[in-house]
């Protein structure tokens, strides 16, 4: 091989080798962000223990935690947060027109919906399933008792699709009395208009908590009919927001494998674990670069909500209003499905 060969080669390599390990650029939607010192959040309007604001106009719950993360994360500050309330019809076209910069409203992750919307579905912070609550007077136990009822539901969703896969596979000639707006849904079915109502287990815990007069005298069937991986979304087409979306949410399920917690954040820094290292910027390590951002990126998110499974006892858990089991989302090495990608 001649030398000029062997320099065309070497060039290559280093130029190759320098990509790898170049800063990101920003991004046309966080250059937004900062330019507006704002980070615009698609969420729901009232669904307790996700995302609802108090009589005093101030919001929490789990998907209301991820904004607060990310603008902790690219503003250093979790409260420059606009939350603007969407129903299911609202939610993408308000994704995809910019009105938003990111969705992260109990929304369910689909094929037809990662490849048809112009969007990217990002990371789960909840896996849930479709089921059905029923007033406990009735005494029906399971789903399959619903054969000819009424159940009360809301238009635009997977949960009116899957309504109607259910009855059809089983044969029971449900009859879905559909609702466009979920409040109407939850009257319709607490005033009797239907036997029974459908929607996420998870929201159904949130409408009996926050809806039912007695909660006592309406109870939720064991039966789940669907898989329901609910995450944030962001438009297709900026890639480096997409990116710090993702890594933002894996990030917060690690920090939780790895012992960090909004409490000891700052002095896990110090912590000689590698991977701790990589998570917190402590040493020489700066992952942030790679996505654009500084070096204590991660250690913002956390320090503002805590890490995932702090976000979730405090929103949904069993010490919470909802009173929700960890169950699917638990840490992968608990028997759950939170299984972060490596921050490396």
């Amino acid at each position: 091989m001649t030398n000029n060969k062997l320099k065309t080669m070497a060039a290559i390599v280093a130029a190759m080798g320098a990509m790898m390990v170049a800063p990101a650029h920003a991004g046309k939607t966080l250059d937004g962000i900062k330019a507006r010192g704002q980070l615009i959040c698609g969420v729901n309007a009232g669904l307790a223990g996700f995302s609802a604001a108090d009589s005093a106009g101030k919001w929490s719950g789990l998907d209301v935690d991820v904004c607060r993360a990310l603008a902790a994360t690219v503003l250093n500050d979790a409260e420059k947060v606009k939350y603007v309330p969407l129903n299911a019809q609202q939610r993408f076209t308000a994704l995809q027109s910019g009105e938003v910069d990111v969705l992260p409203r109990n929304t369910t992750f689909t094929l037809t919906r990662d490849a048809s919307l112009g969007l990217n579905i990002t990371v789960p912070n909840y896996y849930d399933g479709q089921g059905f609550m029923v007033p406990t007077k009735t005494k029906i136990k399971s789903a399959k008792q619903l054969k000819g009822q009424t159940v009360c539901v809301q238009s635009g969703t997977t949960t009116e699709k899957n309504l109607t896969d259910y009855s059809k596979a089983n044969n029971l000639g449900i009859k879905p009395v559909v609702f466009e707006k979920l409040e109407a849904a939850e009257n319709a079915y607490f005033t009797g208009r239907c036997i029974a109502y459908t929607t996420d287990a998870s929201g159904l815990s949130s409408t009996r908590s926050k809806v039912a007069k007695d909660p006592k005298e309406h109870v939720i069937l064991p039966d789940l009919i669907s898989k329901e991986p609910l995450g944030p979304m962001v438009r297709r087409g900026d890639d480096e927001w997409f990116a710090i979306v993702k890594w933002v949410m894996y990030g917060l399920i690690e920090a939780e494998e790895y012992g960090i917690t909004q409490a000891n954040v700052d002095k896990m820094k110090s912590d000689t674990n590698p991977v701790v290292q990589r998570l917190l910027g402590g040493g020489n390590e700066d992952t942030g670069k790679l996505l654009g951002l500084d070096k204590d990126w991660l250690a913002r998110a956390v320090k503002a909500t805590g890490n995932y499974g702090e976000s979730f006892e405090r929103n949904v858990g069993p010490n919470s209003p909802l009173g929700l089991p960890r169950g699917l989302n638990n840490q992968w090495n608990k028997g759950g499905l939170m299984y972060a990608y490596p921050v490396r």
